[in-house]
């Protein structure tokens, strides 16, 4: 039973990691971590930002089945400084930002069935490793996340987990980035998507803004479906100037301001490509 054996919390660790049990996999779950690698390394050429395709090749994680996160680790931790950890599922958030903060990526080690390749009710080892390890080998991005993983304890005591999460939902898991070759995903939840790869760049019916902090910690978002905005930046080193301040002021002001809608337009917005926002209202109609 591999898939219980990779969720199992037995043996689970005070800080929620478990051991990945790398041998215990299937030849249907390796093989299944390949399917999904094959066909998203094409798809995801001339539409990620060239790094994470490059730190795909480097991790070697494209076709050998389910990587081990200790080849991961000899990697990562010689380049940045970085380890993947095992965990069994979703963990507190305070444990999560402890283990950021100190440059540890909790990751899911069980994986999806072949039946289910496209949808997923929470995050497998094919989102979190394919989707967010390969940009935690470019120093600048891998900064940021330590950074936001301190945020976050900060964040706790705050009482503004929820305005941090919109950060690390706009930019970790759907970010877009902007350069002289035109819009490039890094969101981890584009990025390791099939539907959400072609949709994020392609369709005309989510909006692209510009990225504002204050905007990004006022917007709520979709978990449910594809996102009706995206926001972009103009890179990595663009990302961390932007929240390298302290954000205790910021969720002060923002306690003022009503919180916004996911397709949301704002007058003060810099509209890169505004959304027709057909996907969505179609889906409102077929379920009225």
């Amino acid at each position: 039973m591999p898939l219980e054996i990779h969720r199992d919390t037995a043996d689970i660790k005070a800080d929620f990691t478990i051991d990945q049990n790398r041998d215990a996999y299937t030849e249907e779950e390796h093989a299944t971590w390949r399917v999904l690698a094959e066909r998203q390394v094409p798809l995801l050429k001339d539409r990620v930002v060239p790094e994470f395709l490059a730190h795909v090749d480097a991790l070697d994680m494209d076709g050998g089945g389910v990587p081990d996160f200790r080849r991961l680790n000899e990697t990562l931790n010689a380049a940045t400084g970085w380890t993947v950890v095992a965990v069994p599922g979703l963990v507190p958030d305070a444990t999560f930002f402890d283990h950021l903060a100190n440059r540890r990526f909790p990751a899911t080690c069980f994986i999806r069935s072949m039946d289910e390749l496209d949808y997923l009710e929470e995050p497998d080892v094919f989102h979190d490793v394919f989707g967010h390890v390969p940009l935690l080998l470019d120093p600048v991005y891998a900064d940021y996340m330590q950074e936001y993983g301190k945020g976050g304890l900060k964040a706790e005591d705050q009482g503004a987990l929820e305005r941090l999460a919109r950060l690390y939902w706009y930019t970790v898991e759907f970010g877009l980035s902007r350069s002289e070759d035109g819009m490039r995903i890094f969101g981890a939840g584009i990025a390791s998507s099939r539907g959400e790869t072609v949709f994020a760049l392609d369709d005309e019916s989510p909006n692209r803004i510009s990225f504002d902090l204050e905007r990004v910690m006022r917007t709520d978002y979709r978990i449910d479906d594809f996102q009706e905005t995206f926001f972009v930046i103009d890179g990595f080193e663009a990302l961390r100037k932007a929240t390298a301040e302290d954000f205790t002021p910021i969720y002060s002001r923002l306690e003022a301001e009503s919180d916004l809608a996911p397709g949301a337009v704002m007058a003060t917005d810099t509209v890169l490509h505004r959304g027709s926002g057909a996907y969505h209202a179609s889906r409102s109609r077929a379920t009225a």
